[in-house]
């Protein structure tokens, strides 16, 4: 009788689970990511990928539904300068970002993800189902991996590693040539040099017959795949003068380059577009710095302006789940709602070269989507429903936790 009752229960249970990556978002308006906006649409996800997005789409029969009328829905939102799961942010020796030593071209952040940390569920309330996770080195700081905010493993979570090198070329770089940029740069020249010298004469390396290099055989391994175009390279800059310096690098080693940081970018932003170089700025900086004398809130929309591909790097305390509060300041500051949008989703997609499967709703895509109760990018709105891979995550936190022990306080004694 228990044997028959489990075999029932188990046979009830396995088509919801088979289904789990199974679902059709109806009667909400569909913002595609591309400029598309559709009234009363349908996006149908079938095994984790969206298979059909319109106003006519046929359902298959017992299909989960989920009723968005009314709501706004939306891709996934994709964060270029993540942290969430990388150990506690700003905490000494807690933090997963960095390794010793100012030159880790080897060092990926991959194998020190925790997908247990408890700031990925907090991601997630933002809409956030998507990251590029950094290191945070004084120089050559390592590999950066892209990551979707859901699973158990790492290997489940990881969808692009190595994604990016970062190299750092604003004022926390000084240290590492002799306290002066010039001679950061120079270093930089001489371990591109060598990196090359290096991948000619491996066998004569190997055999200790020519000169010392800069760097150990594994950074200058690490380093090959940016000077062939290959890796992209994160080059951070703020002031000016090392943003057109790192146009110089660009054009001398014909380097895939994304500008981090950019304070000051939109005073070269005509020099940016020409040289197809994107910018991942924050959008909410506006404090003058010794690194960064022109602050400006409206730098996202000067840049928009030139032609410059622009990506949300919002670096907020309350994590990377307040990304759209800086999508809607951009908004605020002269760009169109439609570029917000694309700054954290199709942008970071295509720079990172993912564009064929994630940052817009379309057909063949990635199931990340996220369903809104209003425009994602006001305060009052919140995330009601966020899928990744099709399945629909918990928008649990630690803070839901705390927020319902506490909001009945005992009496006052």
């Amino acid at each position: 009788m228990i044997r028959t009752l489990l075999c029932s229960l188990l046979l009830t249970a396995l088509p919801l689970s088979l289904n789990a990556q199974s679902i059709a978002i109806t009667g909400g308006t569909v913002f595609t990511g591309t400029g598309e906006r559709i009234p009363n649409g349908t996006v149908l996800i079938q095994n984790g990928r969206i298979t059909a997005v319109g106003t006519s789409v046929t359902l298959p029969a017992g299909i989960p539904r989920l009723d968005a009328t009314g709501k706004w829905v939306t891709p996934g939102f994709i964060h270029p300068a993540a942290n969430a799961g990388l150990g506690v942010r700003g905490l000494n020796g807690l933090g997963e970002t960095s390794q010793t030593g100012d030159v880790t071209a080897s060092f990926n952040v991959r194998e020190g993800i925790d997908p247990e940390a408890l700031d990925i569920a907090v991601t997630r309330t933002g809409g956030v189902t998507t990251g590029l996770l950094l290191p945070s080195g004084s120089f050559v700081a390592g590999q950066g991996v892209v990551i979707n905010f859901a699973g158990t493993q790492i290997e489940s979570m990881v969808v692009k590693s190595p994604a990016v090198m970062v190299i750092n070329l604003s004022s926390r770089s000084r240290s590492a040539g002799g306290n002066s940029r010039a001679g950061v740069l120079a270093r930089l020249r001489t371990l591109f040099a060598d990196a090359q010298e290096y991948a000619n004469r491996r066998t004569d390396f190997r055999r200790d017959q020519m000169q010392d290099l800069s760097a150990s055989a594994a950074e200058l391994e690490a380093l090959l795949p940016v000077l062939d175009g290959s890796l992209p390279v994160i080059l951070q800059a703020n002031k000016k003068s090392d943003i057109q310096n790192a146009i110089r690098l660009t054009a001398e080693f014909g380097l895939h380059t994304i500008i981090g940081g950019g304070i000051e970018a939109w005073k070269v932003a005509p020099e940016l577009a020409a040289a197809q170089i994107p910018v991942a700025v924050n959008p909410m900086q506006d404090i003058p710095s010794f690194d960064g004398l022109g602050a400006r809130l409206d730098n996202v929309t000067l840049l928009r302006e030139a032609g410059v591909i622009v990506l949300f790097a919002h670096q907020d305390s309350g994590g990377e789940r307040n990304i759209r509060f800086g999508a809607g300041n951009a908004v605020r500051n002269g760009m169109s709602w439609d570029d917000a949008l694309t700054a954290i989703t199709l942008a970071p997609a295509t720079v990172l070269g993912l564009e064929d499967t994630y940052g817009s709703i379309a057909e063949g895509k990635v199931g990340n989507v996220a369903v809104w109760s209003a425009d994602p990018f006001e305060f009052s709105s919140i995330a009601e429903h966020v899928l990744i891979q099709g399945v629909e995550q918990s928008l649990h936190t630690r803070e839901t936790d705390l927020l319902n022990r506490y909001r009945t306080l005992p009496p006052t004694p």
